[in-house]
């Protein structure tokens, strides 16, 4: 029989821990014939929260103990030092050790980043790990990185994002030649920063399939596969999304539940309601990629159900599958050499 791609779940992370962590194991094992699960936890509560669902351990699902739990408000750096047991730091040690091909964790961002840089280490030739997620579009989706894991980027940051975000779609969409972007405030030449600028230098000399500056509205009209920006911007323009579409649904059940007619008018619309709802469902796109680690470390939404967390292992699956960190080091390798013949 195959050997099946080992994924380790931080099963106490995020908002609501084991209640999601665990029927999200459950599903994704009904999806996927091939992966072999690892909840990390607190044994006796994780044993106690399978039983709700009346099921045991067994070869595909595991666990693996760990005495302690990272806080969704605890600073990275007291993380990283006083809870060297916890559930997010064992499950990521499973990763270095070898024992599990990947680990996904709804915990809290800063210290997963932390933890996952100080256990696994940054490839080589790249100086910062990014935060890479997939965002829905008119003609399918985008992937957009950095979301926050880097407030401060050069230009040597940004086109090292541009590297990783341009292999992450080629091996997850199976898309050979992905059209990156550089996010900026327009399109002419003169505009943006220095930052800016002297990254779209560089990534104007890449092999990368580069088309120039795009502003925040193109990131939804699916002429761009990659979307590129530091951090700050990254994380303010996705939260702004995320506020953005919560009001236009809060806007639309107010007006549907207005009156009698609007009423009758909402349940005429529910077909088109219920295709739009799915199409744009923020649990079909949960599991953002810590790009850049000698590892693979899937970041899922902190608040995610079982269904959003369902997703993000299944980004862990595909990574694994793929060998993301290896397709990036060996980009990487050829583009230094490239540079280093120019």
């Amino acid at each position: 029989m195959a050997e099946r791609y080992r994924i380790a779940l931080d099963a106490m992370g995020g908002d609501h821990g084991l209640s999601v962590v665990v029927p999200a194991a459950l599903e994704a094992l009904k999806q996927y014939n091939d992966i072999a699960l690892i909840l990390v936890g607190d044994e006796t509560q994780v044993k106690a929260a399978l039983s709700q669902h009346n099921v045991t351990p067994t070869d595909h699902l595991t666990i693996h103990h760990a005495s302690q739990v990272v806080l969704m408000d605890e600073a990275p750096a007291i993380a990283l030092k006083n809870k060297k047991d916890s559930s997010m730091r064992v499950a990521i040690n499973l990763v270095k050790t070898g024992e599990a091909g990947a680990a996904v964790s709804a915990g809290n961002t800063g210290a997963l980043m932390a933890t996952g840089r100080f256990v696994l280490k940054t490839l080589p030739g790249i100086d910062r790990p990014a935060i890479c997620s997939i965002l829905p579009s008119m003609k399918g989706h985008t992937h957009m990185l950095d979301l926050g894991a880097n407030v401060d980027s050069e230009a040597e940051h940004l086109y090292q994002f541009a590297l990783m975000g341009s292999e992450l779609t080629k091996a997850i969409d199976n898309n050979p030649n992905p059209r990156v972007g550089l996010l900026n405030i327009g399109q002419e030449a003169i505009k943006g920063n220095e930052q800016v600028k002297a990254a779209n230098a560089l990534l104007q000399g890449s092999p990368l399939n580069y088309i120039g500056y795009v502003e925040g509205d193109d990131i939804y009209h699916g002429n761009v596969d990659v979307v590129v920006c530091d951090g700050f911007v990254g994380n303010v323009a996705l939260k702004t999304s995320e506020g953005l579409a919560k009001m236009i649904s809060a806007h639309l059940k107010q007006g549907f539940k207005a009156n009698l007619f609007t009423k009758l008018a909402g349940l005429i619309s529910m077909p088109v309601l219920k295709s739009f709802r799915s199409k744009f469902d923020p649990r079909g796109y949960n599991g953002a990629s810590l790009l850049g680690l000698q590892g693979i470390v899937v970041k899922s939404h902190g608040g995610a159900d079982s269904v959003a967390f369902a997703n993000a292992i299944g980004i862990a699956r595909t990574e694994i599958i793929e060998k993301v960190p290896q397709r990036i080091h060996k980009q990487l390798e050829q583009l230094l050499a490239q540079r280093q013949k120019a």
